[in-house]
């Protein structure tokens, strides 16, 4: 056995492994949890496992899972983005309120994109470069963000009709039956799940939210890193404002309410540390996946939609416990 002191090759090992540890007992558990539940439900409810009613989930959890997946790259670089919600019902309301104005609507939805990714600069330049908490960055930046879409619409949803066929397939269409929308968040998680283990950009966020000393001190520029990710969460935020304005052709200021809550359980739950440095992008969309099932479950069993809050928030309790447990556990 050969045994390398170099610390930078160790660091290597010790970050492949971590991604087939990962890769392979988390979401293989999430997984087999899932198939559990879906079980269970198909018992207690013959109409969970009806085609339209599967349908009518995967295009229900499809904004989250675009914005666990940023959420997610966040969390690895040891922060967290507590505005993309708000970022999301802006860039909606931003769209649907140019369109309305006459505006075409791909340029009204790149319009929507650039506001977005102006929210992600300044929470970037304020954690990375200033040197901000990003709970208070980012909680500032939901506020002044749901503020705008608030006053956008003075309060009220915007009914967008006569949008063009081609955009309205992104939200309602689907290619050989299955929606459109769905392929968008598989072909996501796809694409991101493998920068997070294959591109050196994305390796970089591991080792800033392991030991941001050490990356510093490797000569990682920390502040442009902190940057992009920013962008990143409030760019899938934008993105999924957008989709769920071609969905409902309703731009409503409290589109995206509570969804960066959602998309933290969500990561969490698909094996993410809260403490940085360790994250699956597969295993959190796995975590939406999980939380819509459970929340579809009770919708139809007729549970009193005020439980689905508290049961996604209790499994995000137990979630963080296990993580916190494991944490422990390593560091001893």
């Amino acid at each position: 056995m050969i045994v390398s002191n170099n610390p930078t090759a160790m660091g290597r090992i010790k970050s492949s492994n971590l991604f087939k540890i990962t890769f392979g007992f988390r979401e293989t558990s999430l997984i087999i949890i899932i198939l559990l539940v879906s079980g269970v439900l198909t018992i207690l409810s013959p109409q969970f496992l009806t085609s339209s009613n599967l349908a009518s989930t995967g295009i229900a959890l499809v904004a989250d899972g675009i914005i666990a997946i940023g959420m997610t790259v966040a969390l690895v670089l040891g922060a967290f983005d507590l505005s993309v919600g708000s970022i999301m019902g802006l860039a909606s309301v931003v769209a649907g309120s140019l369109y309305l104005a006459g505006v075409e609507i791909w340029f009204a939805c790149l319009a929507a994109i650039i506001v977005g990714i102006i929210c992600g600069v300044i929470n970037g330049l304020f954690v990375g470069k200033v040197g901000l908490n990003p709970f208070i960055t980012t909680l500032a930046m939901m506020g002044i963000a749901r503020g705008t879409a608030y006053i956008f619409t003075q309060g009220s949803p915007l009914s967008i009709g006569g949008i063009p066929e081609s955009f309205r397939f992104i939200g309602t269409g689907s290619i050989a039956g299955v929606p459109f929308m769905i392929i968008l968040l598989i072909i996501g998680t796809i694409v991101f799940d493998y920068l997070m283990r294959k591109s050196e950009a994305f390796r970089k966020v591991f080792y800033i939210g392991s030991n941001e000393k050490a990356a510093v001190l490797s000569g990682i520029n920390v502040t442009k890193i902190k940057m992009g990710v920013f962008i990143l969460t409030a760019l899938l935020a934008s993105i999924a404002g957008i989709i769920t304005l071609a969905r409902f052709s309703v731009a409503s200021p409290t589109t995206g309410d509570s969804a960066e809550l959602r998309a933290i359980a969500a990561a969490v739950i698909g094996g993410t540390s809260l403490k940085g440095g360790e994250g699956s992008i597969f295993g959190a969309v796995l975590g939406v996946l999980l939380l819509a099932v459970i929340n579809n479950g009770l919708v139809l069993l007729n549970v009193s939609v005020y439980w689905q809050q508290f049961v996604t928030f209790m499994i995000l309790l137990v979630a963080v416990t296990m993580d916190h447990i494991g944490q422990k556990r390593k560091s001893i």
